[in-house]
C-alpha cells in the first residue's frame, strides 16, 4: 500500500506520522482479521458493505472477495458458518494486542486468503426499537385555526445498536455515542433528518410495526396578557416491535 504511493500523497500530523482518515469503529475488524487471517462477526452485522470499502482501502482482496454479497449469500448457504460471541468480539477489539496501527499496515503485503465466516443475511432478529421527539406547539385565541403543530427538533433513536444500524442506515447519526458494539444497547442516537414520517416508513420497510405510543405536553410560556399566544412543549415516543 505504501509502496504505491509517493510521500507527498500520504497525509501526515504535525509530529511526521501518517494519518489515515478512516472509519475507527470498522478498523477494528480489520486488526482481528490481520493477527489471525480470519475474521468473525458479530450476529446480524449490517455494516458488511462499508467494512468491504474499508478491505479495499487497505488493500485486503481476499477479506473484500469473502465480504461481498454474492460470495456472503453462497457462505450462509453451502458451508459451515459460526456467530461470534458478542461479549467476546468486543474484548478482542478493545484489548488491542501488541500490534500498532503502523505495524498491522506492514502486515498488508503478506495477507492471505483466509475462511471467513459470517451469519446468513437471510435471518433477520426480533427486537424493539424507540422513536422519540420533542417538539413545541403553539395554541393562540382561536384553536381551531391558529394551533400551530409539531416543530420537531431531532428524532432520536433508542434500542440495540445493530437493529438500529441496520434500520436507518447512513441517516443514523452515532457521535454522541461513537465505537458503540453491536449487541449494546443505546439511548443517545438520533436521526439526519427530522420527518417523522421517514422514520416510519424505514422501520415498516424492514418489518417493523408500531405496538405503543405516549406523549406529554406542558405550558412552557403563557403571558397574562390573553392576546398573547400559549407555547407548549411535548415529548412523544412510539414504539416498534419486529417479532
Amino acid at each position: 500500500m505504501f509502496s504505491q504511493k509517493t510521500p507527498k500523497d500520504l497525509a501526515r500530523d504535525s509530529k511526521g506520522r501518517y494519518f489515515l482518515d478512516r472509519d475507527g469503529f470498522l478498523f477494528r475488524y480489520i486488526l482481528d482479521y490481520l493477527r489471525d487471517l480470519n475474521l468473525v462477526l458479530p450476529d446480524y452485522f449490517p455494516e458488511k458493505c462499508r467494512l468491504q470499502r474499508e478491505a479495499e482501502f487497505f488493500q485486503l482482496h481476499d477479506l473484500s472477495k469473502h465480504l461481498s454479497p454474492k460470495v456472503c449469500k453462497e457462505d450462509s448457504i453451502g458451508e459451515d458458518i459460526s456467530q461470534g460471541d458478542p461479549e467476546e468480539a468486543a474484548f478482542l477489539s478493545s484489548a488491542g494486542g501488541s500490534i500498532t496501527s503502523m505495524e498491522t499496515l506492514r502486515l498488508v503485503p503478506s495477507v492471505r486468503s483466509a475462511h471467513l465466516r459470517s451469519p446468513s443475511l437471510e435471518s433477520r432478529r426480533s427486537g424493539y426499537i424507540t422513536i422519540g421527539y420533542r417538539g413545541s406547539y403553539t395554541i393562540g385565541r382561536d384553536i381551531q385555526t391558529d394551533a400551530k403543530f409539531r416543530r420537531v427538533a431531532r428524532i432520536t433513536v433508542c434500542g440495540k445498536t445493530s437493529l438500529a444500524k441496520e434500520v436507518f442506515g447512513d441517516t443514523l447519526n452515532e457521535s454522541r455515542d461513537p465505537d458503540r458494539p453491536p449487541e449494546r444497547y443505546t439511548s443517545r442516537y438520533y436521526l439526519k433528518f427530522n420527518f417523522l414520517e421517514q422514520a416510519f416508513d424505514k422501520l415498516t420497510d424492514v418489518g417493523f410495526h408500531m405496538v405503543a405510543c405516549s406523549s406529554t405536553g406542558t405550558c412552557a410560556y403563557a403571558s397574562n396578557d390573553p392576546s398573547e399566544d400559549k407555547v407548549w412543549t411535548s415529548y412523544t415516543e412510539y414504539v416498534f416491535c419486529r417479532e
